[in-house]
Formats: C-alpha cells, structure tokens, sequence
C-alpha cells in the first residue's frame, strides 16, 4: 500500500501551488503568443532535419524534470518552429484561427477527462455534448429531433454518414451477412474530397463502387448525367444506396444543388448525405438560404466545427435526422457493458452512434465558443470571411498582373499571368505551382492550389476571424512581387510552352 508521503513524490503529480505557478507561466506565455502572432512569420518552413536537430536526439530519458522547465521548453518549441493557422494571413486548405475559449475548454475537458463513450463515466460531458449536437442541428435548420455525434474530422464524420446509409439501405441484414457479392453503389461530384474512395474502399464497396458525376461550369454535381446514371445501374442490377452532395467543395467552395439531389434520392430510395465539412456552417446566413435549398432533407450531414466555427482541432461531428440509424448501425451489447442505466430515465450512450467506444470531450470547446458568440455572433463572422474572399477575388480581377478564377463562399482563386505569356496553359500551370511552393515557404502568407478546368491557381481559403481588407491588400503584393521574380528566373522553354 502507498502511504500519502510516498504517494505525494510521485513523479507525475502535482500540487495546487506548483499547478497554479506552472498554468499560470503557460496562460501568459500563450496569451503573449496570440499578441504576437500578426508579427510573426506564418511559418519557419523549416525541413525536417533541422527540427529533429532542435528537438534533440537522445533517447527516453531516465529521470524526470521539472513541469515548469518542461512547459517553458515546450511552449518555445511549437511557438518558434510551427505553421501558425490562427495568424491573420493563412488562408491554406481549411483550417480555421482558434478560439481562445477553445483552447481554455481543451484544457478545461483534460483536467475532468471524462470518456464521453457511455453516460455513467461522463455525466455531465454526455449532456454537454447532446446539447451542442441539437444546437447544431438548430444552427443548420435541421428539422425538430434531429441527432449526431462529434468525431475528429471530415472523414470520421462522412464515414459515420456513410455507415448509417449502408445499413439502412441494405434489405438485408448486412452487419451478419456482409455485401454477399452485392455492387451497391454510390454517387457523387468529381469534385468530392476523397474521404469517399476511403470509406468504399474500407468499408467493403471498392473504389469501383463510386460513380463519380461531371460537373457542371458552376462546380457543382450534373443532375441530369446523376439521374441518368443511377437509371442505367438499376437497369443493369446494381444497388443504388447513397448520393453524396457537397456544401462547399474544397477547392473552390461551390454548393451542389442540394434541393435536386434530395428530390432524385426521394424517387429512387436513395440516402442522401451531404459532405458540408466546410460550408455547411454557412446555411445560418439569410442570405444563401436558396444556396443551401435542400440541406434539411438530408439524411445525414457532416460538419467539422474546426473549420468554420473556428474550434481547436479537432472537432468534427456527423448530424442525422434519425438516430435509430446509427444505433441500427453501431450498436453492439456484450455481456461485459452495464451501461443500460434506468430505462424510465434512459440515457445517451455515444459507443452506440460511432466507431469509438473511448471518446474524448470534444463537445466542450465548441459549447463553449457557442455561449460566447451566439448565432448572431457567429452570422457575423461567416459573413465577414465571404465578404473577405469576394473582396480578395475583387482585387485580383483589378490587378493586370492577375487572372480572378472563382469566387464561392469564402474560398478566392487566381493566378499570376505575365502578360507576354498570356495564353500559355501549360508554362502558366508550372509558373504558378513554383510561385505557390514560393509563397508557402517565404513565411510571409499561406495559400494553398486548386486546379479549375485544367488552370493551376492559387486558393485562399478565409476561415479566420483575424483576417482584415489590409492583410488581402497585402497578399496582393507579395504574389505580384514574387510572381516577377519567378518569372523572370523561370523563362519560358520550348517544354513549357508545349
């Protein structure tokens, strides 16, 4: 037995004194970082070798440290060597500026631990994070009683999605008996991320089993070559199950025409899931009300709060309209669980609606960002990064040095174009993917690429509730700037231009 003497030197413990001194040297150091980012390069770029140099090579150590040295170190480390995605000017892939509350909730949610997989080991977190999921729901206009889970991300979430519709729509029973040499299908935009070729592949479809659908010139899914599509696979005796649509793709944040697609899902039988990781959040604005026509009628949306609600990573959460569909999909009962709890008073247990049975309080930060701003908070925000992105496209369509691609959501696209090689596709596409590598390793912005109807260009994609008019007018220089510099090492070559 472990005296309270022996039990107070154990290495990992810490008092009240020495946990206030030390949170307290981290709490400042942190809120000193966030003064500063602006200041700070958006990244130090640096190769993997020089960060395995700082970091140090020795093995495990053999005796401990002291928490204040570690956290001192360890705080110096990620704020000198780091990408920074909170700093007014990343605008790359989609990843958002954090809350701060976020972060204090992360920490707030580690100190209590709870494992939000069954109610009686996390009571309150359970409660917490059933109320942010209808919250949710609310905020995307889903109808009354509508339910889901948070997961780590997109994929997670769309694989929940995914889940849910390969059992409902199976007749059979596919838990026990698997797909039995069925083809079941499922269709979506070739402009759908690849979470997609993933779940078929992992969840015993094959990649085969996706019918990917041309898109149409507004990058959004062709409803008349889907419908044609599924008719021909019925008609050929496959299993037509699912139709993906996507509410702000990721390279140029287009919303498919979610009211036609949940129009044929309804003729045909077919589950509708809406991949919204990104612009799903978006639905809350007025004004896209007929942009998002068609969202509430889906079966099941994926939304990553760690995209346009501005979460810490990670949070991700999938939304259904039933939540018998995930239950009907997860739920296992052996003889070793007695979670079951008082069946007047039944509880939500979250191992029944995903693939974790251990779950993280991930609901907490977002809870908390959600008390915080409120929907009208929020609206502000959102509308503020589409007004940002129309402004950015704006600014490049007035720049001679610039070509303006697309505008949609909060996601801008353009490219460099000297004006003596205007015209030349392929010498174009490899000047602006060196610019971007450029850009991407100079420290000053972050950009990330699309490729639109066969133009290589560069992608801002603002989720950021640092970002002002005076950082895109910025962006705007340096792209010219560099781009001049680029050209001018980069003449064109007979290969180039061919």
């Amino acid at each position: 037995m472990i005296s309270k003497e022996e039990h107070k030197e154990n290495p990992l413990d810490m008092g009240a004194v020495e946990f206030t001194a030390v949170g307290k040297q981290l709490i400042y150091k942190i809120a000193s970082f966030l003064n500063e980012l602006p200041q700070k390069p958006v990244t130090t770029s640096e190769q993997p070798s020089a960060i395995r140099t700082i970091l140090g090579s020795g093995g495990l150590p053999l005796y401990g440290e002291s928490a204040d040295k570690i956290i001192h170190e360890a705080a110096d480390l990620l704020f000198d060597h780091s990408l920074f995605n909170g700093h007014p000017k990343f605008w790359g892939y989609i990843t958002s500026s954090a809350t701060p509350i976020g972060a204090l909730g992360d920490m707030l949610a580690a100190a209590v631990n709870p494992n939000v997989g069954a109610y009686i080991l996390s009571p309150m977190a359970t409660e917490i994070e059933r109320q942010t999921i209808q919250w949710l729901t609310e905020f995307l206009g889903m109808s009354k009683g509508s339910s889901g889970l948070f997961v780590s991300g997109g994929n997670m979430a769309n694989f929940v999605g995914f889940l849910a519709a390969r059992k409902a729509k199976a007749n059979w029973d596919i838990r026990k008996e698997g797909l039995g040499g069925r083809k079941m299908l499922v269709y979506c935009s070739k402009g759908t991320h690849t979470w997609i070729q993933k779940a078929a592949d992992l969840f015993g479809l094959g990649t085969d089993a996706i019918r990917w659908i041309d898109m149409n010139k507004d990058q959004q899914i062709d409803i008349k070559v889907l419908r044609t599509e599924i008719e021909k696979d019925l008609n050929n005796g496959s299993y037509p199950f699912m139709v993906v649509g996507t509410a702000g793709s990721v390279s140029t944040g287009s919303v498919d025409d979610l009211s036609a697609i949940a129009e044929i899902c309804k003729t045909f039988n077919l589950w509708f899931h809406v991949d919204g990781a990104y612009g799903a959040p978006a639905a809350v604005l007025p004004e896209l009300a007929q942009t998002f026509r068609g969202l509430n009628e889906a079966d099941s949306i994926a939304m990553d709060p760690h995209k346009w609600l501005y979460a810490p990573l990670e949070a991700g959460c999938t939304l259904v309209r039933d939540a018998r569909h995930l239950t009907d999909a997860f739920s296992f009962h052996p003889v070793y669980y007695n979670f079951d709890g008082d069946p007047e008073d039944p509880a939500v247990n979250y191992y029944d609606y995903g693939l974790q049975n251990s779950r993280g309080f991930r609901a907490l930060k977002v809870w908390m960002a959600l008390r915080q701003a409120g929907r009208h908070g929020y609206e502000k925000m959102i509308r503020n990064d589409i007004e940002l992105a129309t402004q950015l496209y704006q600014l490049a369509d007035k720049q001679e040095e610039l070509e303006a691609i697309s505008q949609s959501l909060s996601i801008a696209t353009f490219r460099y174009v000297p004006a003596e090689r205007r015209g030349d596709e392929n010498y174009l596409n490899k000047l602006n993917e060196k610019l971007l590598n450029e850009l991407q390793s100079g420290g000053k912005v972050f950009l990330s690429n699309a490729v639109i109807d066969g133009k290589y260009c560069l992608r801002a994609c603002i989720v950021n509730f640092r970002t002002t008019t005076e950082d895109l007018e910025s962006l705007i220089r340096i792209v010219v700037e560099e781009g001049r510099i680029i050209a001018g090492n980069y003449p064109p070559t007979k290969t180039d231009s061919q």
